[in-house]
């Protein structure tokens, strides 16, 4: 299934604390975007070619984020999943292929060759992919239903800066 975005995106400008500014661009013409419409999937079908691994998005300036991928990284000797920030144009173009704004920096998300998952539903599949013994408590955690998973993913995401705090820009 491809989603369409239309490509009306434009020049967008991003001020969240990193203050990054980024241009889109989908191989168009700016003044034909309001006519045509970008399938984000194939535009980032690139990200796949070479390397199936995994994209896990992060905020690169939030200290709770930036823990989390360096724990990912000691927890995952295989080396199954890559790593990108929110904020870089590649993560503002995997957002939107996950049908998220590009400017979205609320949740961690895991893209796939073929899906895409946020909030708690993310962490969970990043937890099959490192060493043991999280594939296994991420089983488990499965069967806690996902409006309360994603309450207290919220409630942690929403208050990330205020009790981690935040970098001028990504340590990673």
């Amino acid at each position: 299934m491809a989603l369409l975005i239309p490509a009306s995106f434009g020049n967008l400008a991003v001020s969240r604390r990193a203050h990054v500014s980024l241009t889109v661009s989908a191989s168009a013409n700016p003044r034909t975007f309001h006519r045509e419409s970008v399938d984000w999937v194939k535009e980032t079908a690139s990200f796949f070619d070479q390397d199936k691994r995994p994209i896990m998005l992060f905020d690169g300036v939030c200290n709770l984020c930036n823990g989390g991928v360096k724990f990912v990284r000691d927890h995952d000797r295989n080396r199954r999943i890559r790593f990108e920030a929110l904020q870089s144009e590649a993560g503002k173009r995997l957002l939107m292929r996950s049908g998220r704004a590009p400017d979205d920096i609320s949740s961690v998300v895991l893209v796939e060759k073929d899906r895409s998952y946020t909030k708690s539903e993310a962490v969970l599949k990043i937890m099959e992919y490192i060493d043991l013994p999280f594939p296994q408590l991420a089983f488990f955690m499965q069967f806690v239903p996902l409006f309360a998973r994603d309450s207290v993913y919220d409630n942690i995401a929403n208050n990330r800066y205020a009790i981690f705090g935040w970098s001028e820009s990504c340590e990673i």
